[in-house]
């Protein structure tokens, strides 16, 4: 009898050891399977994010490339002039708008820079022996945006400059990836733009950048304290699974492409702690980016086709949009302007202008 009882007692805890071991390898796969539940999302709407910005930037070179003076200066070939014009937009939105890095530069049709707003010194200089992105828009004379390499790793949207059917130019808005970074932080999410470094040898300014793995760490503003961090990460894993998880910390590796869709690089999101715990309990119903797609890329390009949208000329559209950006005490004369201008439309016309900006008023977020 006691034989029998030793027996049952062995078969008894190898039962509850087999139990104890399964529950905790469930356990484990199901917290896998929601951080990457939590991972996919927070992806998703990285990109729309990623989309969002893609889109606004192009919207603005869409609206500057109308320029009456800049296109002046460009076929008179006065140099100066379109340097004197883009520099001063530009100080203009440093010192009324968040944008603090925007830059803009004119290529000539052969793609030689013609004018740029932080100095004049680069006049003349080719930039088609370089910028690989830039050679499709030789043939097809479409607007193009996207992250792309050069001297620094930014946001460029490149669009034709028409006067009248002609096309004599090219405009170019570029911002700083750091802008971008410093929206996520705002969200919680700590980015580090990852170039791959074979890339340096054409970005001169980037070489004495910092390094993260086989990666160059193309914004300035990241985390130093992550960095030490994710330095010290099992990237093997993190490259395979997409996604990491070590000391209540999440991170999260995505791909970076170009406009040409190539991958030059990497998107690193880091989540401290309490940005998980938020992200948590809020994903399901919470989204902390503008509910865009790449599919307002395409409708931004579309527009370059038809510039004036659903209104009757360029002239109105473009009251009726800085009408929103000026200052209350700056939109008296304007508001009179603009009211005397829509009583002129009929009631068709002013709800396909509402359709139309619908979604441009339409977000979604939170921010901390």
């Amino acid at each position: 009898m006691k034989h029998i009882s030793k027996l049952y007692f062995i078969i008894i805890a190898i039962i509850l050891l087999v139990l104890s071991i399964s529950i905790l390898f469930f356990l484990k796969e199901s917290k896998n399977d929601k951080l990457q539940e939590l991972s996919r999302y927070i992806i998703d709407d990285f990109q729309k994010g990623l989309a969002y910005e893609n889109a606004d930037l192009l919207s603005f070179s869409l609206a500057l490339s109308e320029n009456g003076a800049l296109k002046n200066a460009i076929t008179s070939d006065n140099e100066q002039q379109a340097y004197e014009i883009l520099s001063e937009i530009s100080k203009r939105f440093k010192k009324y708008t968040s944008i603090k890095t925007l830059r803009l530069q004119v290529f000539d049709n052969d793609f030689f820079i013609f004018a740029q707003s932080w100095g004049n010194a680069s006049a003349g200089m080719p930039m088609w022996w370089f910028r690989d992105d830039l050679k499709k828009l030789r043939y097809n004379k479409r607007p193009k945006v996207g992250v792309e390499r050069g001297r620094r790793l930014t946001f460029k949207a490149t669009i034709p400059i028409r006067n009248g059917k002609e096309n004599i130019g090219y405009l170019e808005v570029i911002k700083f990836i750091d802008e971008f970074a410093k929206k996520l932080h705002q969200q919680g999410i700590e980015l580090f733009a990852l170039m791959d470094t074979k890339y340096l040898e054409d970005s001169p300014l980037m070489r004495d950048f910092p390094f993260l793995n086989k990666y160059v760490i193309a914004n300035s503003n990241f985390n130093k304290k992550l960095k030490f961090k994710a330095d010290l990460l099992d990237w093997e894993e993190l490259e395979s699974m997409g996604y990491f998880y070590r000391d209540k910390i999440l991170y999260i590796l995505e791909p970076m492409y170009n406009g040409q869709r190539e991958e030059i690089g990497k998107y690193l999101m880091v989540l401290p702690p309490k940005s998980v715990e938020y992200y948590q309990k809020s994903y399901q119903n919470v989204a902390p980016f503008t509910r865009l797609s790449d599919k307002d890329v395409y409708k931004v390009v579309k527009l370059w086709e038809n510039p004036s949208g659903s209104y009757r000329n360029r002239k109105d559209k473009n009251l009726i949009e800085w009408l929103s950006k000026l200052h209350e005490e700056d939109k008296v004369s304007l508001k009179k302007e603009a009211k005397a201008m829509l009583e002129n439309y009929n009631k068709d016309e002013l709800i396909d202008i509402i359709i139309q900006n619908e979604h441009q008023n339409k977000k979604i977020g939170t921010i901390e």
